[in-house]
């Protein structure tokens, strides 16, 4: 049982650091479409999907460092 919690809980992560790239990525390319659209300036998307690709990259990062720390956490628990 608890292998197939551990197996859902690492899905589940997967798939919110999935999420979490995809939702800047996609808004900040979307803007800048729109962005390009109003301004007659279509190549706008490109450097903000630039940035969306950079916050989502940014939102991994800290997900990660934090589900780290966490494991970190409760293996100093287990050994007290």
């Amino acid at each position: 049982m608890k292998n197939k919690n551990s197996v859902l809980q690492s899905l589940a992560l997967v798939t919110q650091f999935g999420i979490s790239m995809l939702v800047p990525i996609l808004l900040c390319t979307w803007f800048g479409a729109w962005l390009g659209k109003k301004w007659n300036l279509p190549i706008l998307a490109v450097p903000l999907f630039l940035v969306g690709a950079l916050a989502g990259a940014r939102n991994v990062y800290i997900m990660a460092k934090k589900v780290y720390e966490d494991k970190e956490g409760d293996h100093a628990k287990k050994d007290q």
